[in-house]
């Protein structure tokens, strides 16, 4: 009896297995797959290609553009007519610094700090760094001392008193002197980009900044003086932050204000 149960069991097992046809979808990813021996070459390549990039001298930031934030082609043609070289001389960049910054300013910032500071978003799709940070601050620091010195000039050169049609004399107090100067005609003439940006080509700034102009024919229509006034705001940010608070004051007031004419 249980020879008889058991009997369709053994059947079933030392039946020969039927091929099933194979579908001709699977066949097609299988012959795609790599094989253990393709991955393993494949990971070899990756780490040779790791290993030589490794290898490779790494350049600071601002005297290339990193390899990984470079397109393989471009999206766009290349505009015609439309060449603008920047300065990339080391020593040409000191001579600047120490114009603006009198005797040692060359030293008063690291290499790094320098270029950005002279490098507006526009260079190379802001991808080796832009002093946009360093040009807030700078200007923060310009407009705060501008503010000071105009509370501190004489009030003789700044308005005209008149007297009072009912003899009425106002509050005197040699504190509050300047403060018929302190007016925003006065701040917007001091920080005028066109004589911050005529200031800075005194410097020579015109010859280190970068950046990309619409058009490299026409400098002045592409935003020439904004890029100028901003390049200057971010060295005196660098300054404030590399050097401290009281130096970048020092910087402000004798090589723009001075200049401008408000002491």
């Amino acid at each position: 009896m249980p020879s008889k149960l058991f009997a369709p069991v053994l059947s079933a097992v030392t039946r020969p297995v039927q091929r099933r046809g194979v579908c001709p979808r699977c066949t097609a990813l299988q012959a795609k797959t790599p094989s253990f021996s393709q991955a393993r070459c494949l990971s070899d390549s990756v780490a040779k290609h790791e290993e030589r990039e490794s290898n490779q001298v790494i350049q600071a930031r601002w005297q290339s553009t990193p390899r990984r934030m470079t397109a393989p082609i471009r999206s766009r043609p290349k505009p015609l007519n439309n060449e603008f070289r920047v300065s990339e001389d080391p020593k040409r960049l000191d001579q600047v610094y120490r114009q603006i910054l009198g005797v040692g300013g060359e030293k008063t910032l690291s290499e790094e700090v320098k270029w950005l500071a002279v490098t507006h978003k526009s260079y190379d799709h802001g991808r080796r760094g832009f002093n946009d940070r360093l040009s807030f601050l700078g200007k923060r620091l310009v407009d705060l001392n501008t503010t000071i010195a105009l509370v501190h000039a004489a009030p003789s050169s700044l308005s005209n008193s008149t007297a009072d049609e009912y003899g009425r004399v106002p509050f005197q107090h040699p504190a509050l002197d300047g403060l018929p100067g302190l007016t925003r005609e006065a701040k917007a003439s001091m920080g005028d980009k066109t004589r911050i940006s005529q200031l800075a080509q005194q410097y020579g700034l015109a010859n280190v900044v970068r950046w990309k102009p619409k058009k490299a024919d026409n400098l002045l229509g592409s935003g020439l003086e904004v890029v100028l006034a901003q390049a200057l705001y971010g060295i005196i940010g660098a300054v404030a932050l590399q050097r401290g608070g009281d130096t970048a004051v020092t910087v402000v007031r004798e090589r723009i204000l001075q200049p401008l004419g408000l002491s």
